[in-house]
């Protein structure tokens, strides 16, 4: 199948590239088409953010966009932040944070459905989408261009062998292929290997955010209230904290979005991200929100954390990376979806510069150099030495990341005219089992606090049995002989969705089973492993989460 412009991925930023090519096309009065490839079974399937959206990039790309039924309904109108202790709860005063933390003017939203909605208004204009289908394989012509992407088969065993319903992938070549795979996208990382993409770049950064989505009483419930925490149940030395959100609906139910994000730099092999999510809710001043609510929906997503020093070279022959598959979250005001959306409509307008001249499979370069005089640039240069300074621990490296959002503030920032580096990748931060204190977590009561296996079930996860496994081990021994005999099998604990379980084998010695089935697409193991020995690949179309709701 051939197209002018193939996009991978139907999150934020493809949506807007292609909504935006279409515009430009309509603009110039010129025919292009424009097709997207999204793994999920329906567009929205596997988005998962908070989500508090900046508007800016919305604005600029659909100015209409209340007029038109976007799934928006819920501007913020307060703001807290709270230091917690174990017992106890400090507001920090709204006064001593600098501006750039202020959310108002901003919107609480579930982010799958206004990527639904972002669907919707692309088909609308003439693009073709194609839910179901992951794209496996990037295909490069002889001069070592990339031409398109190929789907993967669908109907293979876990045998290897074609099943009876066997349906062969499909090649979509084109001019420029554009690739908004999210964070950690497999592809991405291929690319940026192939094309030496993040040469002299730091390594990029990350977190696992865990989310649920709570009906809660009526009368606790208190529409646009944003509320951040940091402190317990993490340690000083432990990044990451904590988000409650309360959002409404067009049917006006209560909800509230409740999540907890902690850094995959993390030391300690005994931590459990989703453990200290639940312990969280437990606390004296979260808990009371949930007595007598429902959890409606659990996810779980990494995220990118490296922020301007981690951004590789955008664009390749024949395309280029886009949205969070490059890397554009601005941490401190945990965003990211602007950012996502304005990189997929800038990468549109140099591809279609470069269309109109009849160009195809070469570099974007005006793509590359074009975001670096762009708002983008200034949202993440502003905020650039936040996450390098919390190695001094949280509360100095809070203070210290303030300070220079503050100077920013006062229009002193040249006065902060270095940049901090990151250092190694968050894999390499483990310490021994043996030399850090072991974490003992209370068990779930099933009212506020619960198991992975029932939360699982509420992210509607699913796939495909008999398929081959999608989280490849490059070596099979490693897991026992060096994870955990070293490490107590950290991927028991950091896996949000328990894929990973140490067994007992046939022969009575320990080996790893992976529960394929249970994968969210999180792609923490892809990150945090010691040695880089787990693989994410693509599952079978259509596999994975339902995040219709979140």
């Amino acid at each position: 199948m051939e197209y002018d412009v193939v996009i991978v991925g139907g999150g934020p930023s493809g949506l807007a590239a292609a909504i935006r090519l279409k515009q430009l096309a309509a603009e110039n009065d010129r025919e292009i088409s424009v097709c997207i490839l999204e793994k999920g079974g329906e567009i929205g399937a596997h988005i998962l953010s908070g989500a508090v959206i900046d508007p800016t990039a919305l604005n600029e790309l659909i100015p209409d966009w209340k007029d038109k039924g976007a799934p928006i309904h819920t501007p913020v109108t307060d703001d807290q932040f709270w230091t917690l202790t174990e017992t106890g709860a400090s507001k920090i005063p709204n006064w001593t944070l600098p501006k750039l933390m202020n959310n108002h003017g901003n919107y609480i939203v579930s982010l799958g459905r206004v990527c639904k909605w972002l669907g919707e208004q692309a088909e609308a204009m003439g693009v073709e989408i194609y839910p179901g289908f992951a794209a496996a394989e990037v295909l490069f012509n002889d001069a070592g261009a990339v031409i398109g992407v190929a789907t993967g088969d669908m109907g293979i065993g876990k045998d290897g062998e074609k099943k009876g319903e066997y349906q062969p992938g499909m090649e979509l070549h084109a001019k420029y292929t554009l690739f908004a795979e999210g964070v950690r996208g497999s592809l991405s990382q291929e690319l940026m290997k192939k094309f030496n993409l993040r040469d002299g770049v730091d390594p990029q950064k990350y977190g696992i955010g865990i989310k649920e989505l709570w009906q809660i009483d009526p009368a606790k419930h208190k529409p646009g209230l944003v509320t951040h925490s940091q402190g317990w149940p993490l340690d000083s030395k432990t990044g990451g904290g904590s988000f409650l959100y309360h959002l409404t609906n067009e049917n006006n139910d209560a909800l509230v979005a409740v999540g907890f994000v902690i850094h995959l730099n993390y030391e300690n092999p005994w931590l459990s991200p989703f453990d200290e999510f639940q312990r969280f809710k437990t606390h004296p001043h979260i808990k009371p929100l949930f007595e007598g609510g429902k959890r409606l929906a659990y996810g779980a997503r990494a995220i990118n954390e490296g922020g301007l020093q981690s951004v590789p070279k955008l664009s390749f022959p024949g395309g280029a990376l886009i949205g969070c598959s490059a890397g554009f979250v601005n941490l401190p005001r945990i965003k990211g979806t602007h950012n996502a959306m304005k990189t997929g409509m800038l990468a549109a307008e140099s591809a279609f510069d470069a269309l109109k001249t009849d160009r195809q499979h070469d570099e974007l370069h005006a793509y590359n150099d074009g975001w670096k005089k762009s708002w983008v640039f200034n949202d993440l240069y502003k905020v650039r030495n936040v996450k390098p300074g919390l190695k001094w621990g949280m509360t100095l490296g809070t203070l210290h990341g303030g300070i220079h959002m503050w100077m920013n503030d006062l229009g002193l920032g040249k006065l902060v005219g270095w940049t901090l580096r990151h250092g190694k990748p968050d894999n390499e931060y483990l310490k021994s089992a043996d030399q850090m204190p072991k974490i003992d977590y209370p068990k779930p009561d099933g009212v506020i606090s619960f198991d992975k296996l029932s939360s699982v079930f509420l992210s509607n996860t699913n796939h495909e049995e008999d398929q081959p496994v999608h989280l490849q081990l490059r070596d099979a021994s490693i897991p026992v002989k060096h994870n955990l005999a070293r490490y107590a099998g950290p991927e028991s604990r950091y896996c949000p969705a328990g894929v990973y379980e140490f067994i007992d084998g046939d022969d009575g010695a320990k080996k790893l089973q992976i529960n394929a089935q249970n994968c969210v697409h999180c792609k923490t193991c892809d990150i945090k492993d010691p040695l880089q020995n787990i693989h994410w690949v693509t599952p079978e179309g259509g596999g994975g989460p339902v995040y219709s709701v979140m």
